[in-house]
């Protein structure tokens, strides 16, 4: 009961300190380019996840170099910018909840890599969210406008690929997971500083703004968030941690709402509402497994 509760308290604290990371992102990047930005936040996390490494007694030995390199690479790069460079023109509200369709795609992807099986309420859940995010997107309407919402979608894909790494990696090999986090995000820097640097954006602009946002989204976001989600990673199956990941983005829009005026439109809205049926039935199938164990 304990350990239950005590995950209840890790993703309630997660959904917050995310829900308003998208804010807090799009309110940063007319101060800096998208890349910058997640090349930036990655750094400060790198930094704060280091202190609390030496803080707290932890080896700095690195952990094994390949899966943790491809972990970094999905999980802090790929995620990182494609969800930036989305958040350039797509709205923080919308963008986030395309961005949550990871837990969905971490349903597949881990039927079939790491032989999780799959109920037909599952399937059915599934299904459910393919066709709200294919309201959502609207692909029949193939045009330049749409990009950011591809770029979240693919940002989202990226992320599930992450939790499938980090399941098998922590199959094989005996990691700290405060170690863990550190060392993909420490790899998973490098990429993004040489996107950064070959894109040659526009100098930040500095400012108590711009380093407000890196504060949040770097030792909090960053290091915090990705610690936590880890943790939720070796106490849960892959697709029961992306499940409760799903709040995060029915807050964001919330927010984006009140912070940027960010109304959805009615197809917009049907995808969300397909989005939360499925939640829901994810969730009491979730609940049913829970209590027959």
């Amino acid at each position: 009961m304990k350990r239950h509760l005590g995950s209840l308290g890790l993703l309630a604290g997660l959904w917050l300190v995310w829900s308003y990371a998208w804010s807090v992102s799009k309110l940063a990047l007319p101060y800096i380019g998208p890349f910058d930005l997640a090349t930036a936040r990655t750094l400060f996390g790198v930094l704060g996840l280091g202190i609390l490494l030496v803080a707290t007694g932890r080896s700095l030995r690195p952990t094994p170099f390949w899966p943790t390199f491809w972990l970094g690479l999905a999980q802090t790069a790929g995620f990182t910018a494609l969800s930036n460079f989305a958040l350039v023109t797509g709205g923080a509200g919308k963008v986030s909840v395309l961005a949550y369709t990871m837990p969905f795609w971490t349903l597949i992807l881990a039927r079939v890599f790491l032989d999780e099986r799959l109920s037909r309420a599952q399937w059915a859940s599934v299904a459910l969210a393919f066709a709200g995010l294919m309201a959502i997107v609207e692909p029949w309407h193939l045009d330049l406008a749409r990009l950011s919402e591809w770029l979240a979608v693919a940002a989202g894909l990226t992320w599930a690929s992450s939790a499938i790494i980090a399941k098998t990696l922590r199959r094989h090999h005996r990691v700290d997971v405060m170690s863990l986090t550190f060392w993909q995000m420490f790899w998973g820097f490098w990429p993004l500083l040489a996107v950064s640097l070959a894109m040659g954006e526009p100098a930040p602009l500095w400012g108590w703004e711009l380093a407000a946002a890196l504060l949040y989204l770097g030792p909090l976001a960053n290091s915090l968030g990705w610690l936590i989600w880890m943790v939720l990673l070796g106490r849960l199956s892959a697709g029961a941690t992306g499940l409760g990941a799903l709040v995060v983005p029915a807050l964001s829009v919330a927010i984006a709402a009140l912070q940027f005026g960010e109304i959805p439109s009615l197809s917009e809205s049907l995808g969300m509402a397909l989005i939360a049926l499925s939640l829901g039935l994810l969730c009491v199938v979730t609940l049913r497994r829970a209590k027959a164990v």
